[in-house]
């Protein structure tokens, strides 16, 4: 409810001020209203050479060069951290900050004498007068900023709040010591300055779907402790009638887009079940990811975005019946929980307790040929997994089972079944080496399918996880599979140039050099009354 109170201040605080200056401040001068005059005219009388020499420091906390600084010490530290999320919004804010105090004080260029008091010595430069202030609506968003982007929230956060608040006030009481500012604009500077960065971080980098951390994690593992656990211990006990004992992240390093999750089952020894939150912030990000592929690739098949995240959940839970009707050996589907309508929901399934992925578990023959036999069977079903990677294979007593099937296509093209193909049997080489893996595969699908296969195959359409594990060994796996091939394929080109990509692409560059040079223009901005 904060956020949406300083909203409110600070939309009354912009309407509120330009008509207060239209009216106490005519064209072509006026007086300043009785209380900013009272006010400057008592801090006059406290001036002392060494206070002001004192003031004047302070003041210049508030220069362009400092909040420069600012600014690019958060871009870089954030361009570390790998928070791209907060990076843009930080940037968003600081645009729109100087758009809008720069706006205001443009507006009013010709009534900037009536900015001065009367009577009283302007002892700064008297062209940063501005209504509202630059410098300190400027310096107070991009502290705020900071806040938000580079303190995780909590006790921190609230004590770096304290200190901000505390260097605000310094820099506002000594500029208005200086007579460079008065007490109307410094209270619609800061106003502005708390407000824009404080709904702008609550709206698009709330701190439950992007927590602001320094541990090695992905923005799409969310807490599940909280009022979020108790949600899922509630929900999972009323739609699906299990007793929950426990909740924790589970195999979290080979999952970027939800959080799986181990959840503990009363009423038997060693019961789990598996599950996979998915949230707005998985929408979201699944729409930006599919987004840069087709400004990247163009159209590729089946990479359309979501609309809802129930149709996240309503794709995987149908995936996983799929499987099972296709006779491929994966974890059996028990449902869909809803944990907020429309916001947040479960896919629960079984859990294959005393499963090893398949990148630490030895491969022998048998792995193969179960491995293979996995992609026939998707094959003859009419499907493909379209993401085979070690992470979503897993051994149990000798058994390879697959799991993770939300990427399931139904009637996918030859490409994609190939993909899977190759995929399979580079993740099988791993464990064992490419010429096993290739005169086993040799026994259910034919030279000609398993060279379609690689000529299909390349960084784009190898999960990252996969392209990992393979730059960790030091070999080329793929080229050594083409090598055993009678003679090497023809590579399947993967670039596809459409009227909706190159639309889409110029769209991305006009916005991209407008958002430059506007960046540009604002850096030639000089606030009200410099000529």
């Amino acid at each position: 409810m904060t956020g949406w109170w300083w909203l409110g201040l600070g939309t009354i605080a912009i309407i509120a001020s330009t008509g207060a200056f239209n009216q106490f401040y005519p064209v072509g001068g006026g007086k300043l209203p009785p209380v900013d005059q009272r006010v400057l005219e008592g801090l006059a009388r406290l001036r002392a050479p060494a206070l002001t020499r004192a003031m004047a420091v302070v003041a210049g906390l508030g220069a362009q060069w400092v909040i420069a600084a600012l600014g690019w010490a958060t871009i870089l530290v954030l361009l570390a951290a790998r928070r791209f999320r907060h990076l843009l919004v930080f940037l968003g804010v600081a645009l729109l900050i100087h758009a809008i105090t720069s706006s205001l004080a443009y507006s009013t260029l010709e009534q900037v004498s009536a900015l001065r008091p009367a009577g009283i010595a302007v002892l700064g430069p008297t062209g940063q007068a501005a209504l509202p202030v630059l410098p300190l609506a400027t310096l107070t968003g991009r502290l705020v900023s900071m806040l938000y982007c580079l303190v995780p929230q909590g006790r921190r956060r609230q004590q770096g709040k304290a200190v901000v608040a505390g260097i605000i006030a310094l820099v506002a009481l000594a500029r208005l010591y200086l007579a460079i500012d008065t007490p109307t604009t410094v209270l619609v500077g800061i106003v502005i300055g708390v407000t824009i960065p404080l709904v702008g971080f609550r709206l698009l980098c709330p701190d439950e779907v992007f927590p602001v951390t320094y541990r090695r994690g992905r923005t799409a593992h969310l807490d599940v402790g909280g009022r979020r656990g108790e949600a899922i211990r509630r929900a999972l006990q009323d739609q699906l009638g299990v007793i929950v004992e426990d909740v924790e992240p589970f195999a979290l390093e080979g999952s970027a887009g939800s959080t799986p999750l181990r959840v503990k089952v009363k009423g038997e020894e060693d019961a789990w079940l598996f599950a996979k939150l998915y949230a707005r912030s998985h929408l979201r990000a699944d729409r930006w990811y599919k987004f840069g592929r087709a400004l990247l690739y163009g159209r590729l098949e089946d990479e359309k975005p979501f609309n809802t995240v129930r149709r996240f959940v309503q794709q995987e839970d149908y995936a996983l019946a799929l499987m099972q009707r296709a006779g491929v050996p994966s974890p059996e589907p028990y449902g869909v929980v809803e944990l907020t309508p429309e916001r947040e929901y479960l896919v629960v399934c079984e859990f294959l307790d005393g499963a090893t992925e398949i990148s630490r578990a030895p491969v022998d023959d048998a792995v193969i040929d179960q491995g293979l036999v996995i992609i026939r069977k998707l094959w003859e079903a009419g499907l493909a997994h379209r993401d085979i990677k070690p992470a979503n294979l897993l051994v149990r007593d000798g058994r390879l089972y697959l799991i993770d099937v939300f990427f399931t296509e139904v009637r996918p093209s030859p490409w994609r079944q190939g993909v899977d193909l190759a995929n399979m049997l580079l993740v099988l080489a791993l464990r064992s080496d490419p010429k096993s893996a290739y005169e086993r595969a040799l026994r259910q699908f034919s030279v000609q399918e398993v060279s379609e296969a690689f000529a299909a195959t390349r960084g784009l359409t190898m999960p990252s996880q996969l392209r990992r594990m393979l730059r960790a060994q030091g070999r080329d796996l793929h080229a050594e599979f083409l090598q055993l091939l009678p003679e090497p394929p023809r590579p399947v080109a993967i670039q596809r140039f459409t009227p909706r990509r190159i639309g889409l692409t110029l769209v991305v560059l006009v916005a991209a050099v407008a958002l430059v040079a506007f960046a540009v223009d604002l850096n030639h901005l000089r606030p009200l009354g410099l000529r």
